[in-house]
């Protein structure tokens, strides 16, 4: 199977070799597989919580990859297990990603990560379905710091990419900071979408995202004039 832009881009995020690369909710596994086979990490994990799943997934490995998850020199490794059960390893650089689903499970998925791994430094990539607002702003209040972020277009639908670690000290924007690139069209076309749904959530109380993303706009417009 072809990897999607928004794969790729994660891909090329992943520039360093760690010790453990944990692709989480992983589904076809096709992004931990590049990863394999750029040896990217001493053990790329595949998560997931679906048996069947992991079961399809290992068999497609043993094939493409010739190698035996079940081997302790294997340089990947298939777990059927819930992601926010996830133990990091605390020998050696931890790098987690998470993508492709809703930023509500990723706040869940990252509550129980970061309640395991108490005294475990790690660097996340994480690509959200909806709910970034709310998510950034966790991130932010747990800790987090921003390494880099990006804004790509795929099949009309938009997604942002947050890379970030417990020890990075640059702040994370509740909107974004670093992604936006206000001269390209699809960028403010997803500044618009984002403003419109704030909007259609209407209320007698405006959502603090709704002025926060409103700024952004007419920052952009009076640069631009």
């Amino acid at each position: 199977m072809k990897t999607s832009k928004r794969l790729t881009a994660i891909n090329q995020r992943v520039i360093k070799h760690y010790q453990d690369i944990w692709d989480c909710c992983c589904d076809h596994g096709l992004l931990g597989a590049e990863l394999v086979k750029r040896n990217s990490a001493s053990c790329v994990h595949f998560v997931d919580c679906v048996p069947q799943i992991c079961q399809q997934l290992e068999q497609q490995l043993q094939q493409h990859l010739a190698y035996s998850s079940s081997s302790l020199t294997s340089p990947w490794q298939v777990h059927c297990q819930d992601v926010a059960q996830l133990k990091l390893s605390k020998n050696g650089s931890q790098l987690v990603i998470i993508a492709g689903v809703g930023g509500e499970l990723c706040i869940q998925l990252l509550k129980g990560i970061l309640e395991h791994n108490h005294a475990v430094d790690f660097e996340l990539i994480i690509c959200p379905v909806h709910y970034q607002y709310e998510l950034r702003q966790f991130l932010q209040s747990n800790g987090f710091g921003l390494i880099d972020e990006q804004l790509i277009e795929e099949n009309r639908r938009y997604y942002e990419i947050l890379h970030l670690s417990t020890t990075a000290s640059s702040p994370i924007s509740h909107v974004g900071d670093a992604m936006w690139d206000l001269s390209k069209p699809e960028h403010r076309a997803y500044l618009n979408k984002t403003i419109a749904h704030y909007r259609r959530m209407g209320g007698k109380t405006v959502h603090p995202a709704l002025r926060a993303y409103e700024t952004l706009q007419t920052k952009s417009s009076l640069d631009n004039s």
